[in-house]
């Protein structure tokens, strides 16, 4: 049973890169883009977790207070490592503050302390996944304005590039895998793994889709792209690196999760891969419109926001817009004078940008 709970937890890891390239080729809609783009960096990181707790409850005898002691180790390192990763980014934003003399430290200073926010969450056994996303959420919202144009330009295509290399090692080591090992094939495993992984993906996603349009999402997710987005649950580099990294001589069945994960990687990313594009055309995915100009748009966006909070203040409900105009508020007040320079505070400037 455990074998089987550490390979759920390994296959659940979904990887829609080339899914997300279409998208960006198609241009579809940015909700539906950032939906499925949010949940790939989300479902990593918890997918790396909840591995790491199934690989050390293998080969124990699990009772219930270690299985309570596994769920409260998994919020704390959670937590723990997205307390790590918006403190280095925070690091990050104080350091670019003071840079506008020496431009050429800033990309080493933004990809660095991401790398270090990494390294520090992994060293004391939290998540280096979620620490390094919370440090990048961070560091777009607060460091990217105290750099130059530049600088900017450097940190994303050289990240750009950074992807795209680790990616094909990846896909290179994937084949080198897939000629020499020692391969165990079974039928009935590999079948009913590739349908369950592909049922119960729709499933969830259909599900928790509902639960979030009921709840009273304004822009609801139509069934087209809840389709799509449960199509698009591709399997990559993720849960290859994960069945490697488990131990032939701890795992019997080693071999065959290797066997078994190389098949289903393959057949998502080449079959259902090569379908999106074909899929997002016959479904007719709305696509992103074309926009006007930026200080048109962000005014209407205000005057929106300002009209929806006059009318909660009206009714005396306290909703969505209340509590964002309390953390901007916030924002403004505290965070961005501590975090960034003046320049980049300055309203025109970051409409036009």
């Amino acid at each position: 049973l455990l074998e089987c709970l550490v390979f759920s937890s390994l296959i659940s890891a979904v990887d829609p890169v080339a899914v997300l390239a279409i998208f960006q080729e198609v241009g579809v809609n940015k909700v539906l883009y950032f939906l499925v783009f949010g949940e790939s960096l989300l479902n990593d990181a918890v997918t790396v977790v909840l591995y790491n707790m199934m690989v050390g409850f293998f080969g124990s005898d699990i009772t219930a207070k270690e299985i309570g002691v596994g769920f409260a180790a998994f919020l704390s390192v959670s937590l723990g490592a997205s307390a790590i990763g918006c403190i280095m980014g925070m690091i990050t934003a104080v350091a670019t503050k003071y840079t506008h003399d020496v431009r050429v430290v800033e990309p080493l200073a933004v990809l660095g302390i991401a790398y270090l926010s990494y390294l520090t969450a992994e060293l004391v056994h939290f998540s280096g996944i979620i620490s390094i996303i919370c440090c990048g959420l961070v560091q777009v919202q607060y460091a990217m304005g105290n750099i130059s144009r530049k600088s900017y330009t450097t940190v994303k295509y050289f990240t750009k590039m950074l992807s795209a290399v680790s990616d094909t090692v990846i896909f290179i080591f994937l084949g080198i895998v897939l000629v020499n090992k020692r391969h165990v094939w079974n039928t009935g495993f590999v079948v009913w793994s590739a349908a369950l992984c592909l049922v119960y993906r729709f499933m969830t996603v259909f599900g928790l889709t509902y639960i979030v349009n009921v709840v009273g999402r304004v822009k609801k997710i139509n069934l087209e792209e809840q389709f799509i987005m449960a199509y698009g649950g591709l399997r990559g580099a993720v849960a290859f690196s994960l069945v490697i990294m488990l131990s032939a001589c701890k795992f019997p069945n080693y071999e065959m999760f290797v066997t078994t994960t190389l098949v289903i990687v393959l057949f998502t990313v080449f079959i259902q891969g090569a379908s999106v594009k074909p899929l997002v055309n016959l479904l007719k995915i709305r696509l992103q419109q074309t926009e006007g100009e930026k200080l048109i748009r962000e005014i209407n966006s205000k005057l929106v926001d300002n009209i929806m909070l006059g009318i909660e203040e009206i009714t005396g409900h306290r909703g969505g817009n209340y509590w964002k105009q309390v953390m901007e508020q916030i924002d403004e007040k505290y965070l961005k004078p501590l975090l960034q320079h003046k320049s980049a505070q300055d309203s025109l400037t970051r409409v036009y940008t």
